[in-house]
């Protein structure tokens, strides 16, 4: 394969060039370039990927075990991380759209933050997308395991990645492509459940085991926190790895033909997707099966059908829930590659990692190491047989990861209104409230990772976790030696 290395120049699509946001523009930006990865997402792509993006795995397998937690308080729940991700995405859309040479959050993180802000959020974004798509594939095995019951998980998991390894050698727009159908796939499914669900409902359907749809499941009392406040606390996990996702939107900019008028449009979309996709599909489950017939250790979109006598629709929605596993991973894959590419780019890791191939304009090395990566945790399988228990565990430390990284955006965010008043006058997609729901909003994901000790399989997770900052710590510490070490030897010289 005909490789080549990029300059800092053509840094796509998770760092730009130091120069770049020092005001020398890339002629190349709004054109084709043959060092560039092409701008091949339109509209159609990055609104409906934003709108997949709110429907993961987490919805579509965690939330089960989230009912059975919380009870139906799991309404206020998705409720509040949903209103704070989307203030998120309002700061996150503000400082974007200030400079048209920002093309991705980590951009203005590092302007406002400095250089070992920069490192730290790129290696945990990557990281975090490394663990999201264990988690995915990880889960992928067990919907296989409805057709296929004596089937081991780690076969379909490790299949899986290996077809979106392959799948991602090809083009961005291909890969846009199938996120857009993957995502259309996913919200016929989920509107067509609140629709059969209303039905249900409004006839007064009755299950085999003798459960009547109603309301009143919604309504009981004894059910909002069937399991005390612990049970509530515990929900907020999944809930925040439910809306992992959501900022892919700042990473996508660069490839992105017109961000100026997309980015706005997706971001403001955000609060009725949650409403839709999220409150109305858990007031359906929790209606048609009850709170008692909500398993934990299944998808409730299949078990809802399968327990209400329709086996072939419950069929349908499992492959509808493997394809948004895998949907999800794919967008995982492609991410952590980005952003390692990113972070190359930046210097910030190994010069290896920024080559693509020529053909495809892949960056092909950071694709094999994140994928090396992602092969190594799903063999996790095989110490922690329990599909369930493993994806709870991977879900908490992609849920840590990713708070990480929201954190960062609201303190950049913080810091762009305190240097740049005058910015934030002139921007036509202001954040309500800004100062005032920033602060808000830390103390809150703040408070959802604190949380996270009172439930046994999210705490293993929260304690491995400052290992990670530990060794990042460690890795700046060796790589400002030796750049220091490399300047004195260009001074001697």
């Amino acid at each position: 394969t005909e490789i080549y290395t990029l300059s800092l120049h053509d840094a796509l699509p998770i760092f730009n060039s130091q120069h770049q946001r020092e005001g020398q523009v890339n002629p190349a930006i709004d054109g084709e370039c043959p060092s560039q990865l092409k701008r091949g997402l339109g509209a159609r792509h990055i609104q409906m990927i934003a709108l997949g993006g709110a429907i993961g795995t987490g919805l579509f397998m965690g939330a089960g075990r989230n009912i059975a937690v919380a009870g139906t308080s799991i309404l206020v729940i998705y409720l509040l991380v949903g209103f704070f991700t989307y203030m998120v995405m309002r700061a996150m859309g503000e400082v974007l759209l200030t400079r048209l040479d920002y093309r991705s959050f980590a951009d203005f993180v590092g302007d406002y933050l400095g250089p070992q802000a920069s490192f730290y959020l790129g290696w945990t974004y990557w990281l975090s997308w490394v663990v999201t798509c264990i988690a995915d594939v990880v889960v992928c095995g067990s919907y296989m395991q409805y057709w296929f019951p004596e089937m081991s998980a780690w076969m379909p998991a490790l299949s899986t990645l290996g077809i979106l390894f392959l799948f991602n050698l090809l083009s961005v727009k291909m890969f846009g492509e199938a996120e857009f159908w993957f995502a259309l796939i996913k919200v016929i499914t989920i509107i067509a459940l609140i629709v059969t669900g209303a039905w249900m409902v409004a006839t007064g359907w009755t299950s085999p085991d003798g459960v009547k749809a109603s309301l009143n499941h919604i309504t009981d009392p004894t059910v909002f926190m069937p399991h005390g406040v612990t049970g509530f606390f515990a929900g907020f996990q999944i809930a925040i790895f439910s809306f992992t996702g959501i900022e892919l939107l700042g990473t996508m900019t660069a490839e992105t033909r017109d961000p100026q008028k997309i980015l706005p449009k997706a971001i403001n979309a955000l609060p009725l997707r949650i409403i839709i996709f999220y409150l109305l599909s858990m007031v359906v489950i929790i209606a048609v099966a009850s709170w008692p017939g909500v398993s934990p250790d299944a998808s409730p979109f299949v078990t809802l059908f399968a327990n209400a006598g329709l086996p072939a629709a419950a069929a349908v929605i499992n492959f509808v829930a493997l394809t948004s596993a895998m949907s999800s991973a794919n967008s995982g894959v492609y991410s952590s590659t980005r952003m390692l590419y990113g972070l190359s780019v930046e210097k910030h890791a190994h010069g290896q990692f920024r080559i693509l191939s020529r053909t495809t304009r892949i960056p092909v090395r950071s694709l094999l190491f994140s994928c090396f990566c992602m092969l190594s945790g799903t063999l996790l399988l095989f110490l922690v047989p329990n599909v369930m228990t493993l994806f709870t565990i991977v879900s908490t430390l992609a849920a840590i990861m990713v708070v990480f990284s929201w954190g960062m955006i609201l303190v950049a965010y913080l810091v762009y209104r305190h240097k740049r008043p005058d910015l934030h006058q002139q921007s036509m997609f202001k954040m309500p409230a800004g100062v005032v729901m920033s602060w808000i909003s830390l103390l809150f994901f703040a408070f959802s990772i604190f949380i996270m000790i009172f439930d046994p399989d999210t705490l293993k997770a929260l304690m491995a976790t400052p290992l990670w900052f530990v060794a990042l710590w460690l890795f700046w510490k060796i790589k400002q030696k030796r750049e220091g070490q490399t300047q004195l030897e260009k001074l001697n010289a």
